[in-house]
């Protein structure tokens, strides 16, 4: 054991074939979800006849809590039967996904398949960035989380599309879930060629002294570190937009005239800039840190949600959607690549998961403050209430929240 870990390679370049295969994967993960965003809302109100607002976002409460909750193990459980065989169990979950949506004839059957839409996410996303994490040297984890997520969601705007674009021609369903069972069946074969990096881990094993239990590393991530408690916050309030815009910009942009194909361009607009632009954000975090990236791109997400509320107009709304897409872009592999600065490669992933936990739970709790607002208020004062959060979790980065590029 302990000579295959010395014969471990780290760097990128040097594991070239597998991180490829990894980047590769991560556009059929990230399209599990976007063949949902523009089509979902619209079954829940036009086929099932869901009135509140907040029993219709309930498939994203179900989706962000089982998906939190899988992050929180997937980590540990990777720790100890490597990180392939949950990479395997997820897509074998993800292929009921898509046909319960098809065949539901209740809304309880849609929250049962977005259950185990976040099981399969939690696993095989989770996965991804943590192999990409253990492959990656310590100058080089920005760009592996950046190259990740812009996979990821270049496959959430491109089946986001897709699906709006299909739907407009045919129905919301079940033609736009077809395309699901096939991205499963790819996953599932890319995923028999990936070799597993646990090796890598033992590679990269220090001295440093670990945190121990997964209770220790639960407690150190959500409050007791200044850096990992700011990263975890940081990380919820993204997601918790998220939640806001998947569960009402659809409905927003609906009860504002666009059409169905009109709606589904700017929802993948939103995720193609978030994807996209993590190349770039990736690579500054490495090179000019953590912080300052964090901080101002929770400010622009929260900015670019105000300017989506007060313009009118399809091609304004597009520039708000890429602008967002741009603050997400800035914090998404930054907050992961933070997190992998300040935590031993003994306990990496379990503080991975603990932060996937809080960040993931973000859809949920969107989904229910949005939800809960638009039908106290109305659909405009939710997109507001939300829109403040990730501007205070940008002034809890600035006060609270040291450079962790220079832990190393």
């Amino acid at each position: 054991m302990e000579q295959t870990a010395k014969r471990a390679s780290i760097g990128i370049q040097s594991n070239l074939p597998l991180f490829l295969l990894l980047v590769l994967m991560n556009v059929f993960v990230g399209g599990m979800v976007g063949m949902e965003r523009t089509v979902l809302p619209m079954i829940g109100e036009k086929e099932f006849h869901i009135a509140s607002t907040s029993a219709a976002l309930s498939f994203i409460v179900s989706f962000g809590f089982s998906k939190a909750i899988t992050n929180f193990f997937a980590g540990t459980i990777a720790d100890r039967i490597g990180r392939k065989n949950v990479l395997i169990a997820g897509w074998f979950v993800g292929m009921f996904v898509p046909l319960l949506v098809i065949v539901a004839d209740h809304w309880r059957t849609i929250i049962l398949a977005n259950v185990l839409l976040g099981v399969n996410q939690g696993l095989t996303w989770s996965m991804t960035v943590n192999m990409k994490i253990d492959i990656a040297s310590p100058r080089e984890r920005g760009i592996a989380v950046g190259l990740n997520e812009f996979a990821g969601y270049t496959g959430v705007a491109l089946l986001a599309y897709v699906s709006g674009y299909v739907s407009s021609i045919f129905s919301l369903r079940p033609e736009p879930f077809y395309i699901g069972i096939g991205l499963v069946v790819v996953g599932m074969i890319l995923s028999l060629f990936v070799k597993d990096t646990n090796v890598c881990v033992r590679k990269n094993q220090s001295n440093k002294k670990s945190e121990g239990s997964l209770r220790s590393v639960l407690v150190q991530t959500t409050w007791k570190h200044r850096d990992l408690s700011s990263v975890s916050f940081a990380g919820l309030a993204t997601n918790l937009k998220d939640g806001m815009a998947w569960g009402l910009f659809p409905l927003f942009f609906a009860t504002s005239g666009l059409s169905v194909k009109q709606i589904g361009v700017i929802i993948a607009v939103y995720p193609a800039s978030w994807g996209l632009f993590q190349l770039f954000s990736g690579i500054m975090s490495d090179r000019f840190g953590r912080k300052w990236l964090i901080t101002f791109g929770m400010w622009v997400q929260s900015l670019s949600i105000f300017w989506i509320l007060f313009v009118r107009g399809y091609e304004w709304w597009i520039v708000g959607a890429i602008c967002l897409g741009i603050g997400t872009a800035m914090v998404y592999p930054t907050l992961q690549a933070a997190i992998s600065d300040v935590a031993h490669p003994d306990w990496r992933a379990s503080a991975m998961g603990v932060y996937r936990l809080w960040r993931d739970s973000g859809y949920a709790f969107g989904a229910i403050l949005a939800g809960t607002m638009a039908d106290l208020f109305n659909i405009y004062w939710a997109i507001g209430i939300v829109a403040c959060i990730p501007f205070l979790a940008g002034m809890v980065a600035m006060i609270r929240m040291k450079e962790t590029i220079a832990k190393r």
